[in-house]
């Protein structure tokens, strides 16, 4: 019987086993290390977020990801993106020195038993914990809009289907959306050859303005703070207090985690697609058909006038939906018995737990209760350090007595006596 089940092994999940093994938990980690970072991102791609603000977390501050870069002969400078592929060998780095040995098998289903949790993998193998943090990151919860659904991958994908654009080029392609995710992909699409358009319903696209200078006089950093996420003092607060963020009314945390930081390109994209990517703005997709040769798409505008496009292949970067019912791998009674807010994520207390006692959650599901800075990577820190106090209040909680399933496969019957 562990303390505690890892389950996930992004930089949300890589920081909770670095916090968890240093209070001396007894506990696994299950995942392959950095899968989203390694898999579903086209090379070309950087991260969106300062380096300095792109840190996973061990209690002691050791293992930065300029401490990474630098072994790498490569500065990490404010202003300055950071590859994805560098930050994906940063977190494999991270792995390696704060975190105890990772176990790339995949959890397939976790389930409520006397005593805590039962897990069972995708060989079978059956693990038993007090408790279990999920830190799942986002792909379980792809979004595609509704129209596009059912087309089949080889028409419509997902941006984060793709580790690699190859295929697309002298193809013709749509991308929909109008943030970092589809500008970046229609980027790289255009640099590579592909004709590519962008699709968005909003009347004009945004872009991110360039960062200020990290040393600057007093007066603007007054009243223009540094923060995970951006200057700005409103910024400054959901990135570097998510604590208070939770003691805001549930209304109020609904609006600012569905409408804050909305979609918006990086500023060193703008140069890349306004000059050679068509854009078609104020449309969104209300129908799609299967066509010779590809998809043709039906638009309405604002207006409510029609377009048909026909296009040999789309991707969606819609985003994500982290709604409880996505949660695959919880039994349909866990999963049917957790609390949800507003929009369909899982409540969360002050400490990540869920309303199921020893079930936490971290990373982009605790978005709507601990603010905006989950749906990045420096929100880990924070939720490393509350989630894992949170595992301990509950183990000191808990008694460890009574009959759990011994450990085995599935169906094993043997159980033993703590």
């Amino acid at each position: 019987m562990y303390d505690l089940l890892v389950v996930g092994a992004g930089p949300y999940g890589l920081s909770i086993a670095s916090h968890a093994a240093a209070a001396g938990l007894n506990l696994r980690v299950f995942g392959r290390p950095m899968a989203s970072w390694r898999d579903h991102m086209p090379r070309g791609m950087f991260l969106k977020s300062e380096p300095w603000a792109s840190n996973l977390s061990d209690p002691e501050g050791r293992w930065p990801l300029a401490g990474y870069c630098a072994t790498q002969g490569v500065e990490a400078r404010h202003g300055e993106p950071i590859p994805v592929e560098m930050f994906a060998s940063y977190g494999l780095w991270f792995a390696r020195n704060a975190v105890p040995e990772v176990d790339e098998r995949t959890v397939e289903r976790i389930a409520p038993v006397p005593g805590g949790f039962e897990a069972v993998t995708d060989d079978g193998r059956v693990l038993h914990a007090r408790t279990v943090a999920l830190a799942v990151g986002v792909m379980p919860f792809v979004e595609i809009p509704s129209a596009l659904r059912g087309l089949g991958r080889s028409l419509v994908s997902h941006s984060s289907h793709h580790s690699s654009l190859d295929d697309f080029r002298g193809k013709d392609v749509t991308v929909i959306g109008g943030g970092q995710a589809a500008l970046e992909t229609a980027a790289l699409l255009a640099e590579q050859g592909t004709r590519v358009r962008v699709l968005a319903r909003a009347d004009e696209l945004s872009w991110n303005d360039v960062p200020p200078a990290w040393e600057r006089p007093w007066w603007q950093s007054a009243r223009s703070p540094h923060s995970g996420l951006g200057p700005g003092w409103r910024n400054w607060f959901y990135s570097e207090r998510p604590g208070l963020f939770r003691r805001l009314p549930e209304s109020t945390r609904a609006g600012i985690a569905a409408n804050a930081l909305g979609p918006a390109g990086a500023w060193w994209v703008r140069d890349r697609v306004e000059p050679v990517v068509e854009v078609l703005l104020g449309h969104e997709v209300a129908a799609a058909d299967v066509v010779p040769g590809g998809v043709r798409l039906e638009t309405v505008s604002r207006a409510g006038g029609t377009r048909s496009l026909d296009t040999e292949h789309v991707i969606a970067a819609t985003g994500f939906k982290a709604t409880t019912n996505r949660l695959g791998l919880l039994s349909s009674e866990l999963r049917g018995s957790l609390a949800t807010v507003g929009d369909g994520s899982p409540e969360v207390g002050r400490d990540f737990e869920s309303s199921h006692p020893g079930l936490f959650m971290a990373g982009l599901v605790t978005a709507s209760g601990f603010g905006p800075a989950m749906r990045f990577v420096h929100g880990a820190t924070y939720t490393a350090g509350a989630l894992v106090r949170g595992v301990e209040r509950r183990l000191r909680s808990e008694p460890r007595g009574g009959m759990i399933p011994a450990p085995g496969r599935r169906g094993t019957p043997a159980f033993v006596r703590r």
